[in-house]
Parts: C-alpha cells; sequence; structure tokens
C-alpha cells in the first residue's frame, strides 16, 4: 500500500481572540502531538506554525501570514494536513490511514476481511471489517492481537457474535 504524503491533521472550527488564532479540532493522537510540526499544509500550501497550545482538547494556534480575525475567519472549516516526512513516529506506531485496507485475519491466518473503516468512540476505536460478513471489532489488546502497519495485515482474535 502506498503511504499518503500528505495525512489529514485535523479543522479549523473557529477563530480564538482578535489577534488571529484559530482553533484547531485535532484529529491526530493529540494537541500536543501536533505542536511539534513547524509548518502544516492548508489548501496545499505550507503555513508556518509559528506557536501553539493546548486547549480543552483543542489545539489554539498563530499561523504565519494570519494577523488578525479576518484573517482567521477566512480559514473557518479548513483541513489542516501535516508532511508524512516531519512525523518522528516511534517504533510500532503508525496513522490510522495507513492500516485503511489492511488485511484482517485470525490468529491460525485465515482470511477474516479487510479494514474498511475506524469508528473513534469515548471508549475506543472500533474496526469495521469488510469480508463475507461485516465485523465490528474493537480496537484494544484483547481483539487486535497485531497490527503490521507495514506489511498490511491485522491479526485479531474474534469471540462468538463480533
Amino acid at each position: 500500500m502506498e503511504k499518503q504524503q500528505y495525512i489529514e491533521a485535523g479543522k479549523i472550527v473557529n477563530t480564538h481572540g482578535v489577534r488571529g488564532e484559530v482553533k484547531i479540532q485535532v484529529w491526530l493522537d493529540s494537541p500536543e502531538f501536533m505542536r511539534r510540526f513547524k509548518t502544516v499544509y492548508i489548501d496545499s500550501k505550507p503555513v508556518g506554525l509559528l506557536s501553539s497550545r493546548a486547549h480543552k482538547g483543542f489545539l489554539i494556534a498563530m499561523l504565519d501570514g494570519v494577523e488578525d480575525i479576518n484573517a482567521a475567519m477566512s480559514l473557518k472549516n479548513k483541513t489542516v494536513y501535516i508532511d508524512r516526512a516531519d512525523a518522528k513516529l516511534k517504533k510500532g506506531e503508525y496513522f490510522l490511514c495507513d492500516i485503511i485496507g489492511s488485511r484482517v485475519e485470525r490468529e491460525n491466518g485465515e482470511l477474516v476481511g479487510t479494514l474498511e473503516d475506524i469508528l473513534e468512540t469515548p471508549a475506543s476505536s472500533v474496526y469495521i471489517v469488510r469480508g463475507e460478513t461485516e465485523h465490528m471489532i474493537p480496537a484494544v489488546p484483547e481483539f487486535v492481537l497485531k497490527t503490521d502497519a507495514e506489511n498490511g495485515i491485522i491479526t485479531v482474535r474474534l469471540i462468538e457474535g463480533m
């Protein structure tokens, strides 16, 4: 599977204050993870992330070239991207977009299906796997035994009714 260079990182949901800060709903692990980036991409253009802070689960950011509330307002509802090359992931970490389309199999190698989507719930993520039937598999260690993002294989343990 070919990996996307630019990854959806969040959405500008509003302005913050009158000096041009924007409020970003972060779709990555956390606002703190996104703070590590010096450049984000909006409308396929690089934009410097001059300063940022986490606030109530959102990222409040000052972007290069956005100097007042009017400029910030023009960015409302825009998607913010990061460049994969700028991400420093630890061994075994991966972006969720990298496992969509992965082969999902049981411990014995039997095909369950393909990971089609991931639902985010308060308790955990839930993998939507389509094969002969559709399975909803909580993304927790009891059911997802191994994720090999490089080779696109997820090993799971299913229980009755799953």
